[in-house]
């Protein structure tokens, strides 16, 4: 699809009077630009009289505010009916949007993917991107993480609230969602650096009510509970930012400790078998380990098929590849260890270690 020569219709929404100002300022300053000189127009939700009249397949801004209860992330909508990508604009005009604005739309033709991949979204997909400011460059890396767990966890809490059969959407490294063991959605994280601060850019596709090419959100519940079952599009995205802001709070305010009974269950490499190799002198030994948790300092724990204790470190490459060596140390107990660099040829996502320390240190908070 090219609609580089269609005008992209964008309507802005405010959670409140100080937002529909800023949503007011964009509009009449044209401040809003897309790369390639795309045509845009601007609308504003607060001088529409009477919302359009709503299907099933429409995005009920109203809808979305209404479920809405953060106090940064979502309070700026930004929505379109067709766009070329939700990410570059936010990412493109990072400095005019406050903190937190999200953007969607219901269909894009030049979504981003990893490795520069362009993606075309049908209509039916939630696509979405918003906007995040971070200060500690050493955890801006996590951060796709905790978007990753706050979505299935929103999902959880919507099937939760309806009624609904849960539908086992899990993550598998290091960015992507699966259902049933088909992928259904997948999350991007970019970010560039400015004065002194990360401005980081969250895009997340997710199958809702498109069956094509794999499957959907929709289509499962449909199988498991009948034709009247159905999560919609702004559900999701009011749902997924209630929880992220709260995970997300937590996260930048340190507040994890190690569990003693992690829950894994919404990760996809429990039990994951994985060949370490570590040269000896000019040759190269391998040895098999299983993952099992975690260590007591909150890094990965794995165990050798002769009972020896491993515990796994990131060696700092931040390349997201399923080659990715990572920093092994060896010790025969917790108490006393005896580390040794050795090279592992599967990354196993020290960042589960984070995951995991969200779910089992907010469990209850989260219901609260």
């Amino acid at each position: 699809m090219d609609s580089s020569n269609t005008p992209c219709k964008l309507l802005l929404c405010g959670k409140s009077s100080a937002e529909n100002e800023i949503a007011k300022s964009l509009m009449n300053n044209n401040t809003l630009k897309l790369p390639d000189n795309v045509e845009i127009s601007t609308l504003l939700h607060s001088e529409i009289l009477d919302e359009p009249q709503q299907n099933e397949e429409s995005f009920s801004l109203s809808r979305f505010m209404n479920s809405l209860s953060t106090n940064l992330f979502g309070r700026l909508l930004i929505w379109s009916p067709l766009l070329p990508s939700t990410h570059d604009l936010v990412s493109n005009n990072f400095g005019e949007l406050p903190i937190g604005t999200v953007c969607i739309a219901d269909v894009q033709y030049k979504g981003r993917g990893r490795s520069k991949n362009v993606l075309e979204s049908p209509a039916g997909c939630l696509m979405f991107s918003f906007t995040i400011q971070m200060e500690d460059g050493q955890v801006v890396h996590l951060l796709q993480y905790v978007v990753s767990l706050a979505v299935t966890e929103a999902i959880k809490d919507l099937c939760d609230k309806n009624g609904l059969p849960h539908i086992d959407v899990r993550i598998k490294w290091p960015n992507d969602l699966y259902l049933n063991g088909v992928k259904v959605g997948g999350i991007l994280c970019t970010s560039t650096y400015r004065s002194q601060k990360f401005n980081v850019s969250a895009g997340i596709g997710l199958n809702v009510d498109n069956e094509k090419p794999t499957t959907c959100l929709n289509a499962i519940l449909r199988e498991l509970a009948g034709a009247a079952c159905a999560l919609r599009r702004e559900d999701i995205v009011a749902a997924f930012l209630n929880k992220f802001e709260k995970l997300y709070g937590l996260f930048i305010n340190g507040g994890f400790q190690t569990p003693e009974e992690p829950d894994y269950k919404t990760w996809l490499h429990s039990g994951q078998r994985v060949i370490i190799q570590e040269k000896n002198e000019n040759q190269v030994v391998e040895t098999v380990v299983t993952i099992q948790g975690l260590t007591p300092s909150g890094y990965l724990l794995a165990i050798g098929e002769d009972n020896q204790i491993c515990e796994l470190h990131p060696d700092g490459n931040r390349s997201y590849s399923f080659t990715t060596y990572i920093i092994l140390n060896r010790f025969c107990s917790f108490a006393e260890s005896r580390p040794r660099c050795i090279a592992i040829s599967n990354h196993l996502l020290e960042t589960w270690t984070l995951l995991c320390h969200l779910w089992n240190d907010t469990n209850e908070q989260l219901h609260n």
